[in-house]
């Protein structure tokens, strides 16, 4: 059967609209590293397209009707939008179902550690990684932060310019010896660790520990404290 390319039928205004949707998507996927970040995208969506907190709409005890449209969230990780139809629930539901998937590395629950005079942080990965594919990059820290007053600070450092960046260590791939037979073992899961900062200037620290992450002041005046 011969199947016609689709870019031949599309007319002006089509791949005009095509790259418009391709670029929200983009947007989308740069904006949304983690399950929380997709979900709060999500809503933002939903709230544009004339959904509801269902949440507030129970407070309220405003009741529901035939085109109504709410959303709901949970643990602010998952969202189930609804769209109220005419007929009983008993007859049926149309269901969509999409999971959010985040290919990431997890900081473990006490992840700082020092060797060789560098602070690292142990990871786990999730999603499938491949591993050799997150080496010798600059990478971004995306996470929440509980305070002890039960406030909650979203954390994002690495994206913008100004930020300082993380990375894993490791020589590039054309410096590497055994380069075939690397490719094929990988690299070892345990070694995907994150290099917080390194004593590159040789400088003798006091403190038996050489090394600190963030600036304690940094962390307060741009995170925990933001303006």
């Amino acid at each position: 059967m011969n199947r016609e390319n689709a870019w031949t039928t599309y007319e002006e205004a089509d791949i005009k609209a095509l790259e418009g949707l391709c670029k929200e998507y983009k947007d989308f996927l740069s904006n949304g590293k983690t399950e929380r970040e997709c979900v709060t995208q999500s809503i933002e969506l939903a709230k544009k397209a004339g959904y509801q907190d269902l949440e507030e709409l129970i407070k309220n005890q405003t009741p529901l009707k035939a085109g109504s449209k709410v959303y709901r969230t949970w643990m602010e990780k998952t969202i189930a939008l609804f769209q109220i139809g005419e007929d009983a629930i008993e007859d049926g539901l149309n269901i969509l179902g999409a999971h959010i998937d985040s290919p990431r590395l997890d900081l473990k629950q006490n992840p700082l550690y020092e060797d060789t005079e560098m602070a690292l942080l142990d990871t786990h990965y999730y999603g499938g990684v491949k591993k050799y594919q997150w080496v010798t990059l600059p990478m971004a820290l995306h996470g929440v932060v509980v305070k002890k007053d039960g406030t909650k600070v979203n954390i994002c450092i690495g994206e913008k310019d100004e930020d300082p960046v993380m990375g894993i260590t490791d020589l590039l791939f054309i410096y590497q010896e055994n380069r075939c037979r690397r490719r094929k073992c990988d690299r070892r899961r345990r070694d995907l660790n994150v290099l917080m900062e390194a004593n590159i200037k040789g400088e003798k620290k006091s403190s038996k520990k050489q090394c600190t992450v963030f600036d304690k002041k940094w962390i307060e005046e741009k995170i925990l404290s933001p303006k």
